[in-house]
């Protein structure tokens, strides 16, 4: 029942309201902000949703150790756990992680086709995943074709891909529509782009792309500064 009420909470179902239900399989997805700002925590909070729907995913890492990451999830299913008032959930947490690869790659010594080559070695094996999770991507240094090869990998494996972007260069750093200079070269290979933009008192959501859709209505999704959940207004 934990894992049941887990899933019908999770923070991830206001998301999936607002981006035509979701990323869905065969697309690349990506969440953009400045350094610092919660893109790592929206990407865990996406993936312990799938493994909590006992779906594998394979999460890649360019910045973080494995140790940090694993440190990412047990820290996020606590505090979603806890805001929903639910007891005796290690059990859930523990039989839901068992879904869950964590490769730690260095971008700067390999190329997109031995990073495909990694995540398919993967796939053909025991890890059928429904979703890999790509953090600390650094697309200064990628070439449109690389997201290219990744958008067909993602197609021909039935795949969700969420990738992080940091968002960084002199300013102004967003062209006219609002879309981030620096992927401007990647944006026909990308579903759904989403910047996280700090205010005050939370992080605010701002869809910049869902799907076809440019600039589509205000969500009024936020990202609580104090958890790094996802929560509506």
């Amino acid at each position: 029942m934990i894992k049941e009420e887990l899933i019908a909470r999770s923070p991830v179902r206001i998301l999936e309201k607002g981006i035509a239900g979701g990323l869905k399989a065969g697309n690349i997805g990506i969440i953009a902000s400045k350094k610092g700002i919660g893109k790592t925590s929206v990407l865990v909070q996406i993936a312990l949703d799938k493994l909590m729907k006992n779906e594998k995913i394979i999460h890649v890492s360019f910045t973080t150790h494995t140790s940090y990451v694993h440190a990412w999830y047990d820290n996020i299913f606590t505090e979603v756990a806890k805001r929903k008032n639910l007891d005796h959930y290690k059990d859930v947490h523990d039989e839901a992680i068992r879904n869950r690869v964590i490769l730690n790659l260095n971008q700067t010594s390999l190329k997109v086709e031995q990073i495909i080559s990694s995540l398919e070695g993967l796939l053909n094996s025991d890890i059928k995943a429904s979703a890999v999770i790509i953090d600390g991507y650094d697309f200064a240094r990628a070439n449109p074709s690389d997201l290219k090869r990744m958008a067909d990998f993602a197609k021909k494996h039935a795949l969700e891909i969420w990738y992080s972007c940091t968002l960084e260069g002199e300013e102004p750093l967003y062209d006219k529509n609002n879309f981030p200079i620096m992927l401007r070269d990647f944006i026909d290979d990308i579903a759904v782009l989403i910047v996280l933009e700090p205010k005050p008192d939370h992080i605010h959501f701002v869809v910049v792309k869902d799907h076809e859709r440019l600039n589509p209505t205000d969500l009024q999704i936020r990202l609580d500064v104090r958890t790094l959940l996802i929560a509506d207004e």
